[in-house]
């Protein structure tokens, strides 16, 4: 059994929601960042870890990537041409939406107060909502790659919340459309009594 450390309110929700997908068995340890539990695990006390045997796998994407490859599921072949752009839509998403967010949150709530500068949050939602344009514009289907669900459809519904929880706009209609199918999935539906 797997065991996943971190708050199901963080990207722990991602790998929550991939072993639901994968419909493995795994615990959940709620933990927050720079607990002694996490820090033992991983150095910069960020959450989540997976937990696989004795190996800790840290890193959202990461933990994602190997759950994909290692049952098989929610990912092309690696060295396919498929896999390439799914990777490429993984790292777009990180680079363009979830970096903003990830700043955003540092500025609102991370940063001790004399680093932070609440002026940046205007600049990084005009970034947001441009990266989150140049994504769609890319989608191939129902979902990022066609009509089956992979990994950067879970990190890119999850920074949806995301952006809702910082404030930044979620007016965008085709992103509403897009998140509505892929919440609407039953292994995320089993997730939403847990996550609270």
């Amino acid at each position: 059994m797997y065991e996943v450390i971190g708050s199901p309110t963080s990207r722990a929700f991602r790998v929550v929601w991939m072993l639901e997908e994968l419909g493995q068995p795994y615990k959940l340890s709620p933990e927050k960042p720079h607990s002694e539990v996490v820090s033992a695990l991983n150095p910069s006390g960020k959450i989540p870890i997976l937990k696989d045997g004795d190996a800790a796998i840290i890193d959202s994407t990461a933990i994602l990537t190997y759950l994909a490859d290692k049952h098989n599921a929610l990912t092309y072949p690696a060295g396919s041409i498929a896999r390439a752009h799914q990777d490429s839509f993984t790292q777009q998403i990180l680079d363009e939406i979830e970096a903003a967010l990830w700043t955003a949150s540092r500025h609102n709530f991370i940063l001790p107060d004399e680093r932070k500068v609440p002026a940046v949050k205007e600049t990084l939602m005009w970034e947001y909502s441009r990266g989150l344009k140049n994504v769609l514009r890319r989608r191939q289907g129902t979902y990022l790659m066609g009509e089956e669900m992979t990994v950067p459809d879970i990190i890119l519904t999850h920074c949806a919340t995301w952006a809702k929880f910082e404030g930044f706009p979620t007016d965008n209609e085709e992103l509403l459309g897009y998140i509505k199918v892929t919440r609407s999935r039953e292994a995320f539906q089993r997730l939403l009594p847990k996550k609270k």
